[in-house]
């Protein structure tokens, strides 16, 4: 009786499409989400896994209009890159890097030597001299106690340093930065605190916000081009270039190199989704690749300081012939599953 009962109502709900017989069809889809994944700001996003389990994401220097003042380093927290929680600060107000005057921007965390390394730019908008600094933690939520300046634009002879992206290679630290004045690397000293080697130009005056993975014999390194703050107006994408060495040449899809030439783009802006870019990435269990970035919701552009709003967005990375993709080459919209963490 309970079985004719229960064929019964599955049969009335399969008419209105909410019911099946089938085995494989009841069983649990995989969790699933939405971009964005964060608002209403974390720009230019750094990420890492922590030792305690959870991600931690880093974001520029914002007021958030909402009577708090700036966040000297947002950081936020997730248990599966989705669902997000804001934690904090980097930096406590009284602690705030004060070597030079400006923002923080642009923060890139790495774990190193047992520690926490938090690169960061200091710059105002138009700064004829802007530097980059770094600080370290025992904890990846911070606080984090400042070293210092790496160096400064005039003294390192690259005009604009800002974007840092640490690469730890086998043991030998290197530094990446620059913004639409080339971009640079150096090599840095074991502690990660002073330059040990001669700058080396690795792509032109194209990009900014560059980062570097490894996948195979080759080091992938992605760049920002176009303009990453003019609300819906924003032009800001990704693109990339490969090498078999660290220091370069970094060649595109075509075998050109990137010191003249601008990339294999595979990000760019939709119709919902405007100036998407300066990305990290990050592998979850299933050895599945993700773009972190931000982008811009071209209906609400901006905070109500002005400012644009960049919140953070997450899509999935394939791989094909050896180059990284993402669908359409655009912001995922839509519903799509949720990447794959161990509990």
């Amino acid at each position: 009786m309970r079985k004719r009962l229960a064929a019964a109502v599955c049969m009335s709900l399969l008419a209105l499409g909410g019911c099946s017989d089938s085995p494989a069809e009841n069983k649990t889809k995989s969790p699933q989400y939405q971009n964005p994944v964060f608002e209403p700001v974390i720009a230019d996003p750094s990420i890492i896994k922590g030792k305690d389990g959870y991600f931690y994401a880093y974001g520029t220097e914002d007021n958030w209009g909402d009577g708090k003042g700036p966040r000297y380093v947002p950081v936020i927290r997730s248990k599966d890159l989705v669902k997000w929680k804001y934690t904090g600060e980097a930096f406590e107000a009284v602690d705030k890097p004060a070597w030079k005057e400006g923002g923080i921007w642009a923060p890139d965390i790495s774990f190193y030597q047992d520690r926490y390394y938090l690169y960061y730019s200091m710059s105002t908008w138009g700064d004829l001299d802007p530097g980059i600094g770094v600080a370290v933690s025992d904890k990846p939520e911070g606080p984090f106690t400042d070293k210092g300046p790496l160096f400064r634009s005039q003294k390192i002879g690259v005009e604009n340093s800002i974007d840092p992206a640490f690469y730890n290679d086998n043991g030998t630290p290197y530094l990446f930065w620059g913004s639409f004045h080339g971009i640079y690397g150096v090599k840095l000293s074991n502690d990660g605190f002073k330059v040990a080697g001669k700058p080396f130009q690795v792509a032109g005056n194209a990009f900014e916000a560059p980062y570097v993975i490894k996948r195979g014999d080759y080091y992938y390194m992605f760049l920002s081009s176009g303009s990453c703050c003019e609300g819906a107006d924003s032009t800001y994408h990704v693109a990339l270039a490969r090498s078999k060495s660290i220091t370069g040449p970094y060649l595109d899809r075509s075998g050109n190199d990137i010191v003249s030439t601008e990339g294999t783009v595979i990000l760019t802006g939709s119709k919902k989704f405007a100036g998407p870019g300066h990305n990290a990435i990050i592998t979850d269990d299933k050895d599945q690749d993700w773009i972190v970035y931000h982008a811009i919701d071209v209906k609400e552009p901006k905070m109500i300081s002005g400012i644009t709003r960049r919140p953070l967005m997450i899509d999935p990375i394939t791989w094909k012939d050896g180059w990284p993709q993402i669908k359409n080459q655009e912001p995922g919209e839509k519903l799509q599953n949720a990447p794959v963490i161990k509990k």
